[in-house]
C-alpha cells in the first residue's frame, strides 16, 4: 500500500509532489505516484461545533442559558470544503501510513489533528517538519521524518487554545450582547488588545501639555563649532531662559569635562514575523495582515524565504552552512555588490547574535532560501529586500563610532554636548541613503539634538583651550502626549503583553507570554476593525465609541482580568508550557471554565446600557439586537458581523450612524456628541438638548482631538493666539458653559 501525504494547502502539496513523486498523476484534488498519494487541506476543513450542536435551545441567544460548558467538544466539517475532506477519507482507505505535512507550527498541527479525529484515521503517522519549501529542504525532510508522538504536546496546546477561545468568546459575547441588546464581540486575546488601545487613547485625551524652554549655545574653537544644551531643571519661564541665553552670548567658556570612548553599533536582529510586520508598517505603511500575506506568498508561491510565522530571531548550528550558501546565491542577483562585500567568516556557530539554539523554538529566524527571486510584485520585492539586507548585515563588521561627551561652562552656566563621530560604517553601508537621512532627522527631532552624528568630519576639540560662545538662543518647547498606536507599535505592545520593554533580552524573555502568537496577531487586529471597535486614521489606530463602551462595560462588570494584557499573556505562557510538556492542558481548561462561570455571574448583575453609549439611537441602530431576532444570530454571524458606526460616517448623515466623540456634558442629557456641518451637537437635539460647539472659535478650527479634550477635561492643550495688537500669547480654549457648549479662553499665567 501507499503513504498518504496531507499538506495544508494545494500549492504546498504540489511542491512536495514535485520532489517525492515528480511523475505523479494529477487528479485535481490529489496527486498519485508509485509510493505516495499527496493531497491537501484547504486551511481548516474541520472546526469546533456551534452551541446549538449540543442543544437546540442555544440557537436562540438567551442569557438564562449561560454559561455553555460542553463536557467534550464536538467538531464538524466546514460545509464549503466538505468534499475535500471526503476525498482525504477515501484516499486514506488505500494507504497504510500517513505523513502530516501541514505547516510546521501549532496551527498546522491542529488542522491535521482535527482531520484525523473527524475521519477516525487509525494509520501510523509521521511528521514532516521543515522551515522552507525548497526542493532540498523537502527531500531532506522526508529523509528525516519525525514520529507523531514527538508533537503530542503541541497538539494538546493547540486544542486547549481553540477550546479556551471558544468558551470565552461564545459565553462572554452572548452575555454582553444579550445584557446590553447590542452585538458586542468579546475574546480572550482581542479584548485585552482593545483595552491597550483604549488606555492609550485615554492617556492622550487626559494629557495636559506643558510649555518649557531649552537654551542652546553654539561654541567655536579655532575651526571647530559645536552646540551645547543648558543643564539644569526644566525651565518654564521664558524670561529666565532668555536671561541665561543673553548672559552667555559672546562670552568665553572653558571645557570642564571631556570624555571620549569608542562605541559600536552591531547589526540588528534577524527578523521574526512580528519584527518584520513592525518594520514594514513603519517603512511602507503595510498592515500586519498585509505583511503576513506577502511573506506567506514569498514562502509558498515564490519559495524565496523560510517559514515566516516564526517567533525566533536566531538560527541553529545546522543553519550556518545554508546561510553561507544563500550568501553565494545572492552574488548572482541584484544584491551582487552587497553580497561580494560581505565577509563569510563573521557568521559562525559561536556568533551568538546569529546562532543561538536556546532561543530557537519550532522555527529559526526568517532567512532567504537558496532559490533566486524571479518576478516579484513591487510590494513583494520591498519585503524581500528587507529580509535580504537584514540577512546580509550579519556578514559585515559593526559600525564604529567615537563618542564625545563635553561639558562647557560659560558664566557659571553649564552646557552639555554629545557627539557621535563616525569612524567606520560597517554594516550600515547596506542602509539606503534615504533611510539614513530620515533616521538622522528623527534623531534631531526626537532626541532634541542631544546626540549629534558627525559622519563627514572629525571632532577635534582641545580640552585645554577656551571656546567662544558666538550664538545662544532660548527655544520654546511643549511636552507631547503619548502617540496613538500604529499597527507596528501595537504589535510591539502585544509581543510584551502591554509592557513597555526596550531591552532586547527582556523582550525575548516575554515572547512566550505575549498577546497571541506571531501567526495570530494580524488576525486579531483585523478582527477589531471588522467588529467596529477601532478605525484607522492614516497609520493611527483610533478606538470607536462602541470600542470604548465595550471596554468600560467589561471593566465595570468587575471582569478586569478579561481586559488584562498581563493575564492573557500568562495564559499564552501556559499554552507554551503545555506545548513543551511542562504543564497539563486539563488544569488549564479547568481554570478557563471557572473563569467563564465568573464572567456570567458578574454580567448578570450589570444594568443594561442605553443605546446612546454606543453612539447610536434605538430606532436606527443596525447592531441593536431585538429579542425576536436573537434566535437568528449564530456564533459564525458574530464572527462575520461588521459593526463600525464610525466607518459608516461618510455614507450617512443620520445621527444614528455618525461617530460619537463622547457623552453630552449636560447633566440632564444622555445623548452623545456628533459632527454636523458647522458644529458638534448632541444626538438628543430632538428631545430639546441645545448643546453645540461650533467648529471655529477665535480663529481656531476645533479639531477632533480638541473636541474630545473639551468633552473629557473641559479644556484644550495650550495654543498660540494673537491679541488685537498682533502680539502672540498662550492660552487654552475652555468649556465655560457645559449646558450650552459656550467656549472661553484661559490665558497662561506668566
Amino acid at each position: 500500500m501507499k503513504t498518504l501525504v496531507i499538506a495544508e494547502k494545494p500549492d504546498m502539496g504540489r511542491n512536495i509532489a514535485a520532489v517525492i513523486e515528480p511523475k505523479a498523476k494529477n487528479s485535481r484534488t490529489y496527486l498519485e505516484g508509485e509510493n505516495y498519494i499527496i493531497t491537501w487541506a484547504i486551511g481548516h476543513l474541520v472546526g469546533l461545533a456551534e452551541p446549538d450542536a449540543y442543544d437546540t435551545k442555544y440557537k436562540r441567544w438567551n442569557f438564562r442559558d449561560l454559561p455553555i460548558l460542553p463536557e467534550s467538544f464536538k467538531i464538524v466539517a466546514h460545509p464549503k470544503t466538505k468534499d475535500q475532506l471526503t476525498t482525504i477519507g477515501e484516499l486514506a482507505k488505500r494507504c497504510n501510513q500517513i505523513v502530516n505535512a501541514c505547516d510546521a507550527g501549532r496551527e498546522g498541527q491542529y488542522i491535521f489533528a482535527l482531520i484525523q479525529q473527524q475521519l477516525k484515521l487509525m494509520q501510523p503517522v509521521k511528521r514532516l517538519w521543515i522551515s522552507d519549501l525548497t526542493a532540498e529542504s523537502i527531500a531532506k525532510g522526508f529523509r528525516e521524518l519525525h514520529g507523531a508522538e514527538e508533537f503530542e504536546h503541541l497538539t494538546q496546546a493547540a486544542r486547549a487554545r481553540s477550546e479556551a477561545d471558544w468558551l470565552i468568546g461564545m459565553n462572554a459575547t452572548r452575555a454582553f450582547t444579550t445584557k446590553h441588546n447590542t452585538l458586542l464581540s468579546v475574546g480572550r486575546v482581542q479584548t485585552p488588545v482593545l483595552a491597550l488601545i483604549y488606555d492609550r487613547q485615554k492617556e492622550i485625551e487626559a494629557f495636559d501639555s506643558l510649555t518649557y524652554f531649552d537654551v542652546k549655545a553654539s561654541f567655536r574653537q579655532d575651526a571647530l563649532e559645536y552646540i551645547g544644551s543648558w543643564q539644569g531643571d526644566r525651565i518654564t519661564s521664558k524670561e529666565k531662559a532668555e536671561t541665561i541665553a543673553a548672559k552667555v552670548q559672546g562670552k568665553e567658556g572653558t571645557i570642564t569635562k571631556y570624555e571620549v570612548k569608542e562605541t559600536k553599533d552591531y547589526p540588528l536582529k534577524l527578523y521574526d514575523l512580528t519584527l518584520l510586520q513592525r518594520e514594514a508598517n513603519a517603512k511602507f505603511s503595510f498592515s500586519a495582515k498585509k505583511t503576513l500575506d506577502i511573506a506567506q506568498a514569498l514562502y509558498e508561491k515564490h519559495k524565496v524565504i523560510s517559514y515566516p510565522r516564526t517567533n525566533s530571531n536566531y538560527v541553529n548550528e545546522q543553519n550556518i552552512e545554508g546561510m553561507h550558501k544563500a550568501l553565494n546565491m545572492l552574488k548572482s542577483t541584484s544584491f551582487k555588490e552587497q553580497a561580494e562585500g560581505a565577509n563569510p567568516i563573521l557568521v559562525h556557530v559561536n556568533n551568538k547574535s546569529v546562532c543561538n539554539p536556546e532561543k530557537v523554538e519550532d522555527h529559526h529566524a526568517i532567512l532567504p532560501t537558496l532559490k533566486r527571486a524571479g518576478q516579484l510584485s513591487k510590494e513583494e520585492q520591498q519585503l524581500y529586500d528587507l529580509i535580504v539586507i537584514r540577512f546580509l548585515s550579519h556578514f559585515y563588521l559593526p559600525a564604529v563610532y567615537k563618542q564625545h561627551t563635553v561639558l562647557t561652562e560659560v558664566e557659571k552656566e553649564e552646557f552639555k554636548t554629545n557627539i557621535k563621530e563616525l569612524l567606520s560604517l560597517g554594516w550600515k553601508v547596506l542602509i539606503p541613503s534615504a533611510d539614513k537621512t530620515s533616521k538622522s532627522s528623527k534623531n534631531k527631532n526626537d532626541e532634541e539634538e542631544e546626540n549629534l552624528e558627525w559622519n563627514d568630519r572629525s571632532f577635534d576639540l582641545d580640552a585645554d583651550k577656551p571656546v567662544n560662545c558666538f550664538k545662544s538662543e532660548a527655544k520654546e518647547k511643549a511636552t507631547q502626549p503619548p502617540k496613538s498606536y500604529t499597527e507596528g507599535t501595537l504589535l510591539k505592545a502585544m509581543e510584551s503583553a502591554g509592557k513597555s520593554i526596550e531591552n532586547d533580552e527582556l523582550r525575548d524573555a516575554m515572547k512566550d507570554s505575549g498577546l497571541g502568537t506571531p501567526a495570530t496577531r494580524a488576525a486579531t487586529i483585523e478582527r477589531l476593525k471588522k467588529v467596529g471597535y477601532i478605525v484607522m486614521q492614516g497609520k493611527k489606530i483610533i478606538i470607536s465609541q462602541k470600542g470604548r463602551t465595550a471596554v468600560e462595560l467589561i471593566r465595570h462588570a468587575g471582569i478586569e482580568l478579561l481586559t488584562s494584557p498581563e493575564m492573557t499573556g500568562q495564559w499564552e505562557r501556559r499554552l507554551y508550557q503545555i506545548s513543551k510538556g511542562e504543564a497539563a492542558s486539563e488544569k488549564f481548561m479547568d481554570n478557563v471554565q471557572k473563569f467563564t462561570v465568573s464572567i456570567i455571574q458578574k454580567v448578570s448583575t450589570q444594568r443594561s446600557a442605553p443605546s446612546s453609549r454606543f453612539g447610536i439611537e434605538d430606532n436606527k441602530n443596525k447592531d441593536r439586537v431585538k429579542p425576536e431576532a436573537k434566535k437568528n444570530i449564530s456564533a459564525s454571524a458574530t464572527r462575520k458581523k461588521v459593526a463600525s458606526s464610525s466607518s459608516d460616517k461618510s455614507k450617512s448623515s443620520s445621527p444614528a450612524e455618525r461617530v460619537s466623540y463622547g457623552a453630552c456634558p449636560r447633566e440632564s442629557c444622555s445623548g452623545h456628541i456628533i459632527e454636523g456641518k458647522k458644529g458638534y451637537g448632541c444626538t438628543g437635539f430632538r428631545e430639546g438638548c441645545t448643546f453645540v460647539i461650533w467648529k471655529e472659535y477665535e480663529g481656531k478650527k476645533i479639531s477632533e482631538a480638541m473636541l474630545k479634550s473639551l468633552l473629557s477635561s473641559g479644556k484644550t492643550q495650550l495654543l498660540t493666539f494673537q491679541d488685537s495688537r498682533g502680539e502672540a500669547f498662550k492660552a487654552k480654549i475652555i468649556l465655560s458653559n457645559a449646558e450650552q457648549g459656550t467656549l472661553g479662553i484661559e490665558r497662561q499665567k506668566s
